[in-house]
């Protein structure tokens, strides 16, 4: 009998025949020890506790960005080995050196945070005294009607249609790149906007003069998925599990992007041939042409148009709480801050000099 020892303590034995069969016994049987696995990477383990909580895929991306901007300024020692000091010398070396904005270091230290008491699981009694940089109250740059016509009149094609839809219904950027044809409901004149800031869903209306544009816009697109269709083509990614759940739904018209994109492209996971979304970048380039062309002298961008959607429902006399519920706002002291930008107080009011002047 042949006694084989393995990792784990355990035998195994085999029949005396096997030592005197000629064969050179040098059997080695090693059975895996899950002990010995080699742990996951640090970066990997962040991306698996942000994904396991369902943040968004561009918090995980701006997270692991300032773990690893933070591990290098450190010059490559493992966080675990470090604490306040080092902390509150990298967001010091943001705010003096890099004069990065408030908002931006509390992102740093919020990457930080989750690093160290959600992946590591470090007890962390000294980030309370880590004080977060306070950010300044800015007023949001707002087109005039008129202003607002001649940036809508100088664009073209889907980037016209999609400002449109920022201006007429309030959409942020990226929930308008993400609308998905089942997200228009043209009989209640109704856009549903699924997963918006905060993973919240909300309804917003859709503005009659669109419909039009908008109808002429998803033929063409609904032509472009039956020829993908022929060729074998026309996936879409899809939300969760639900590929898993639905098998051919990521082919079907309803889930489709409202705003394709011009190129396909095959995921790597399912071989699938599919279209992206419009990227973002296309709006925001065309709509910064279309403010310059028009001569306004304002640092206005595809947001800028939202902004303008909310001023001027106010400026019509809409109720405040109905304008945060269209703009998904949390909380009714978001929606407040265009109160400031109507055209009251420093607009209303006469300045002495121009009664001076006209004497």
């Amino acid at each position: 009998m042949v006694t084989v020892a393995l990792r784990s303590s355990r035998t195994l034995s085999y029949p005396a025949s096997v030592e005197s069969s000629g064969l050179a016994v040098a059997l080695r049987v090693a059975e895996a020890d899950p002990a010995g696995a080699p742990k996951p990477r640090l970066l990997d383990r962040v991306r698996a506790a942000i994904r396991a909580r369902h943040y968004s895929r561009r918090t995980e991306k701006a997270y692991v960005a300032w773990i690893r901007r933070y591990i290098f300024f450190h010059d490559k020692r493992h966080p675990a080995d470090m604490g306040a000091p080092e902390v509150t010398r990298f967001l010091s070396a943001l705010a003096v050196e890099g004069k990065v904005a408030a908002s931006t270091q509390n992102q740093a230290l919020s990457a930080l945070l989750f690093l160290y008491g959600e992946v590591l699981a470090v007890d962390l009694p000294w980030m309370d005294e880590i004080v977060r940089a306070k950010r300044p109250q800015r007023l949001p740059i707002v087109l005039t009607r008129d202003e607002v016509r001649a940036v809508l009149r100088r664009l073209d094609g889907t980037p016209r249609l999609m400002a449109f839809l920022l201006y007429g219904a309030g959409l942020r950027l990226l929930e308008c790149c993400r609308l998905r044809v089942q997200d228009i409901d043209v009989g209640t004149n109704q856009i549903v906007v699924r997963s918006g800031k905060g993973d919240k869903d909300r309804v917003t209306m859709l503005p009659a003069a669109v419909k039009p544009h908008l109808a002429r816009h998803l033929e063409r697109v609904r032509e472009q998925h039956r020829r993908d269709l022929e060729t074998g083509a026309g996936w879409v990614e899809l939300p969760t599990a639900l590929a898993r759940k639905y098998p051919n739904a990521g082919r079907e018209w309803v889930w489709q992007w409202v705003f394709p994109a011009t190129r396909t492209y095959v995921d790597r996971l399912t071989g699938q041939h599919r279209r992206h979304h419009l990227h973002e970048s296309v709006l925001q380039r065309a709509v910064k042409q279309a403010v310059w062309r028009a001569g306004i002298a304002k640092r206005a961008g595809p947001h800028t148009l939202r902004h303008s959607f909310a001023t001027h429902l106010l400026e019509d006399g809409r109720d405040i709480r109905t304008v945060q519920e269209l703009l998904g706002h949390r909380d009714v002291s978001t929606t407040q801050i265009y109160t400031h930008v109507l055209n009251r107080g420093p607009s209303g009011v006469r300045s002495p000099l121009d009664g001076m002047l006209d004497a």
